[in-house]
């Protein structure tokens, strides 16, 4: 402040303050801004050049900051349209409040800048000549951009991570581009036109679907996991149909033999051919044809799966793969009887009954052995170095493993299994299977709240403000939404994107909204409903201040200070951790009253917002932003196996007594300021640890009865865990004997 001599700020002048969030600089001479000055400080918010000499104020070097506040009053423009992109901006504020700005015009009178009007000073405008771009590979296509606005504006293309050969013309209106012998690889890509004049900015897109012929880019001998897996790639747009032969001839797949796809991405198709419990009948060559309307690509992998009962060299895979009573997959159609398999005729029946009786007397002999050696770790396996030896291999493989939220519904499926059928949607931006259990009655799939509407909000009341974060559904934003509540023109919203458009996701999007408009509780994060008005299909939450718990935990916690940038937040107390604990408390018994397990609760995925208010949600990017919480399988599924209990690392077991585990180590995260469980071990040491029965150490700041509770939590027999709402009987009797100070957010 009071610098007369401060009469520019330069380029990277104020580079070296990263972390510079705001900038005040008033009461002095400043003239100048240049195009550069802020381009390394990507945190600001809020900048005050009030009361300086500028007479006029670029735009450009703004243009990239998620500026919440930029004050200028005393400052003595000059109207002209240089300036109108402030008057653009002010028009659109978050705050009720209006800055009194004003300009000088040619006659020296003075105007508000609200009331200014120039001549020939437009905001750009930019139309695509076509916003569905679709063509076969190897082909060319040329795509215009109409631009308007005054200055005429300069145009541009972005080509992010675009392949094929191109060529642009921007010197006319309409600008033109042209991609040569189109690339596969660019399939999916956005291709955008941006339309800029010194009032302001206007950008479109267009996605770019390339069809091309079948690729099978990667295949490979099968390997044990939960089943057997002969593991493939298969690049193709439309999407290809698959046929697996076996020794040349068709394969009919049925539940023991059939195809599995674990990832599209695009137009990739991760998967693998599932078998359960091959023998040596099934040895051979499996050969994989896939075909769309523009052509077939086939590729061929011999498979081992036993060596020949009697021959003395005996099966290759270990039995314990088999040992474990199977649970339904990903499309509900495997089966745990182990007895059917499918194989070759086999003409000769003394053989066949020869083969029979060596078959079974080897698997009962290797059960036996089985059980054994089981006995034998369960009497010393607490010898080992964490009270256990061997593989951590009893974590399955299966993707929907790391989904969090399931709404449990009335069926005859095993009421701990993880696996959903085609009734699956999705919850919390990922994939969620509707699981079936006969221990609820009444409560059907499709037996949603009679009186369930989905909000529809128009597009046009959305206005997006900055990126929160990406997950693999898409890109999460801060945003304005008008008209949605009757008390306020207007609020802070959290909307996120469907970026994959394909009728199955659209479907998934739909229940999904159906499902969350019943979720309606104080401490689960509120969702408002969906755009569907064009692409992309938008949902629409309460946005929570503060971002998610496990950042605020450690902003408040003795390490604050290695991470703070500014004055250090104040440190919570023993009283605000047990506020914290008993709404997320609270949250969990509302969700297991509406039969839903949640599968992946940890303090990363719930929200805080002003005066310490807590609730249960996930915009999808905890994989994303806390992938070290996670413990990858089989190059796909991810895992929070730090939350996990025993049943559902070695079972693949999720019910509201294993959702009851992962709330005590939510409390263990809480009274260590945010803390990673089980921080100084490796996954595999983190699982061999919870599968003996070893728990988290009591925290230093944490009173006995709190840690007793944990212990209740962490019992190995879920039946002997505290009840869901024990813990928040006793959370809540505990927080009232310490009143709650909410000075901590200023």
């Amino acid at each position: 402040a009071k610098q007369r001599k401060l009469e520019s700020i330069n380029d990277n002048e104020v580079g070296f303050y990263v972390g510079l969030k705001n900038l005040t600089v008033v009461d002095s001479g400043l003239r100048f801004v240049s195009r550069h000055a802020f381009v390394k400080n990507v945190n600001l918010q809020y900048i005050n050049l009030s009361r300086n000499k500028l007479s006029s104020l670029s735009k450009k070097p703004f243009r990239h900051l998620g500026l919440t506040d930029l004050i200028l009053v005393g400052n003595p423009f000059k109207c002209s349209c240089e300036i109108m992109w402030i008057k653009k901006f002010q028009e659109t504020k978050s705050y009720p409040e209006t800055q009194d700005l004003y300009c000088v015009d040619d006659n020296n009178k003075k105007t508000a800048l609200l009331d200014m009007k120039v001549p020939n000073c437009d905001l750009p405008s930019a139309n695509l000549s076509n916003y569905n771009i679709t063509v076969v590979e190897g082909k060319s296509i040329t795509l215009y951009c109409d631009t308007t606005g005054g200055p005429p504006p300069n145009v541009s293309w972005v080509l992010t991570n675009l392949v094929s050969n191109h060529e642009s013309d921007t010197s006319k209106n309409p600008a033109s581009l042209t991609i040569k012998n189109v690339s596969s690889m660019d399939s999916g890509l956005w291709i955008s036109c941006v339309a800029e004049n010194i009032v302001g900015e206007d950008q479109v897109s267009a996605e770019l679907t390339v069809f091309f012929a079948p690729n099978i880019t990667f295949i490979e001998s099968p390997t044990p996991d939960h089943h057997w897996c002969i593991p493939f790639t298969v690049k193709g747009n439309p999407k290809p149909t698959l046929q697996w032969f076996y020794e040349g001839a068709i394969l009919n797949e049925s539940e023991y033999i059939c195809t599995k796809i674990h990832v599209i991405n695009q137009s990739e198709y991760h998967g693998c051919l599932q078998l359960d419990n091959p023998t040596h009948l099934n040895n051979g060559a499996y050969t994989l044809l896939a075909k769309n309307e523009y052509g077939e690509d086939e590729k061929r992998v011999d498979a081992h799966f036993m060596s020949v009962p009697g021959d003395g060299s005996g099966p290759i895979v270990d039995p314990d793969v088999y040992e474990y009573e199977t649970t339904p997959n990903d499309l509900g159609d495997t089966t745990n009887n182990s007895n059917q398999i499918t194989s070759t005729d086999v003409s000769n029946k003394e053989n066949e009954d020869s083969i029979t009786v060596y078959v079974v007397v080897g698997i009962a002999a290797l059960v036996c052995t089985g059980l054994v050696i089981m006995l034998i770790i369960l009497k010393f396996g607490r010898h080992s170095k964490f009270g256990m030896k061997g593989p951590s291999s009893v974590i399955s493989n299966d993707d929907d493993s790391a989904s969090p939220l399931h709404h449990i519904s009335n069926g005859s499926n095993t009421p701990s299994s993880s696996e959903g059928g085609p009734d699956a949607v999705i919850i919390g931006m990922t994939k969620i299977p509707v699981i079936e259990n006969p221990q609820y009655f009444g409560i059907t799939n499709s037996q949603l709240k009679p009186d369930t509407f989905v909000q529809h909000i128009k597009r046009h009341n959305i206005v997006l403000k900055r990126e929160l974060g990406e997950g693999a559904f898409g890109k999460v934003f801060l945003a304005e939404c008008y008209n949605l509540c009757p008390e306020q023109d207007k609020i802070l919203v959290a909307v996120k994107t469907l970026k994959d458009a394909s009728d199955n996701a659209r479907k998934d999007f739909h229940r999904e909204a159906e499902l969350l408009t019943n979720l309606q509780h104080e401490h689960i994060v509120k969702f408002y409903g969906v755009c569907v008005e064009g692409d992309p299909l938008i949902m629409v939450f309460e946005y929570m201040k503060h971002g998610d718990l496990n950042k605020f935990l450690r902003a408040h916690g003795p390490d604050a200070v290695l991470m703070a940038e500014g004055n250090r937040p104040a440190e919570l107390t023993q009283s605000q951790m047990l506020h914290i604990a008993q709404q997320i408390a609270a949250g969990m018994v509302y969700l297991a009253s509406q039969h839903f397990v949640h599968r992946d609760l940890a303090t990363r995925n719930c929200l805080v917002g002003e005066n310490l208010l807590v609730k249960i949600g996930d915009f999808g990017m905890s994989r994303d932003v806390y992938s070290t919480d996670y413990y990858r399988v089989g190059g796909h599924t991810m895992l929070p196996i730090r939350w996990m209990p025993p049943e559902s690392i070695m079972y693949r077991k999720f019910t509201t007594e294993s959702d009851v585990w992962s709330l005590g180590v939510v409390l263990w995260e809480i009274f260590t300021y945010g803390k990673q469980p089980w921080y100084q071990l490796s996954n595999n040491e983190v699982i061999e640890c919870i599968t003996q029965g070893r728990v988290l150490q009591r925290p230093r700041t944490c009173p006995k009865e709190v840690y007793d509770l944990m212990l209740g939590c962490w019992q190995r027999e879920p039946h002997m865990r505290l009840n869901i709402k024990e813990i928040h009987s006793l959370l809540q009797n505990l927080a009232k004997a310490s009143p709650v100070y909410l000075d901590i957010l200023g």
